[in-house]
């Protein structure tokens, strides 16, 4: 199996290639050599998927049985649609990893594979798109809509679509799971988002690795929501922080409306905390029956706090910044209560 992966250097991408490499395949890579290392034994291609002259120079290293695509979450629908057109004589078919932002009824509705998507063209520019007053539709949303409508433009019935919501795992540039490690080894009080039994669902990222993998070796076709099929409940998840870095600390479950008054943002201060009703209501079942296999949040939480305890740092991002709530802001919370 011989593919070409856009992307390959951080995350996702990352772990796709390394697994790649595990399965004998042979994988190029291209992306602009800024960010992270080339995995060992891939062969390496350096230039910018946004310029039509690096895509023909990288399609000279072609054919590929499938194209892996990790690195268009911050591009327009026509820069994807750019990348798909030169390459289409040069694979068979093209692996997308989108997300559930596509979906009209995310955050707001509970969602399958058939749930209705967002209108976006294919050539649509960066402009395209809004963000709604409550969150929902995003101008995120549209884009990465229009990145799917650019890729089936290109590849039709031999493109497939994998929409995972939160990515979690070693490596993570995001900072939810590391925000939230780093909070409980601090120790003491603090605040966690009640009712402690909602149910989560986010994914590890060698587990999505895995399944695009074998979706590029496979002839199915169409979209698959990547989540968590069980999920787990946020008292697992903070039971699992508290056991993997061996924390006495103390999780103050508090009321929503509560950390509402307080001004505490959803999303980001409290991250992976969100009360709209279809954010942790994916169905990912057409993904678990193609093969989908996901690993206990217990074990992505146990392996990113060793991949993070042994000074793992991901690739510099804006959007690590986000995320964690201020001890100032914290402590005045806990002594309202």
């Amino acid at each position: 199996m011989r593919i070409l992966l856009l992307g390959g250097t951080w995350f996702l991408g990352k772990a796709i290639a390394e697994q790649a490499m595990a399965r004998g395949w042979q994988v190029t890579t291209f992306n602009r050599g800024r960010s992270g290392q080339d995995v060992a034994g891939v062969e390496p291609v350096h230039g910018d998927r946004t310029v039509q002259a690096d895509l023909r120079e990288l399609a000279g290293h072609g054919p590929w049985d499938a194209v892996i695509d990790t690195s268009s979450s911050e591009l327009a629908p026509r820069d994807v649609l750019l990348a798909t057109t030169t390459l289409r004589g040069q694979a068979r078919r093209w692996v997308h990893i989108s997300t559930v932002s596509v979906y009209e009824g995310w955050p707001h509705q509970a969602l399958t594979d058939a749930s209705p998507l967002l209108e976006c063209p294919p050539d649509a520019d960066e402009a395209y798109g809004f963000t709604g007053e409550y969150g929902s539709p995003t101008k995120y949303g549209f884009q990465k809509a229009g990145g799917e409508r650019a890729v089936t433009e290109a590849f039709g019935n031999s493109a497939v679509f994998l929409r995972p919501g939160v990515i979690l795992g070693p490596g993570e540039y995001v900072g939810r799971l590391p925000w939230w490690l780093e909070r409980v080894k601090r120790g003491g009080r603090f605040v966690a988002p009640a009712p402690a039994k909602q149910r989560i669902q986010p994914v590890d990222v060698r587990d999505v690795a895995q399944f695009a993998l074998d979706q590029a070796a496979s002839t199915t076709t169409g979209g698959y929501n990547v989540t968590h099929p069980e999920g787990t409940s946020f008292e697992e998840f903070v039971s699992g922080c508290l056991a993997a870095t061996d924390s006495t600390a103390t999780p103050v479950w508090v009321d929503p409306e509560v950390l509402k008054e307080h001004g505490v943002a959803q999303w980001t201060e409290l991250p992976l905390w969100r009360t709209h009703a279809g954010v942790w209501a994916v169905d990912s079942s057409r993904a678990v029956a193609a093969g989908l296999n996901c690993r206990p949040i217990a074990a992505t939480i146990r392996d990113t706090w060793r991949w993070w305890a042994a000074d793992g740092r991901p690739v510099d991002h804006p959007r690590w910044a986000e995320h964690g709530i201020a001890p100032e802001k914290e402590a005045k919370l806990l002594v309202s209560l």
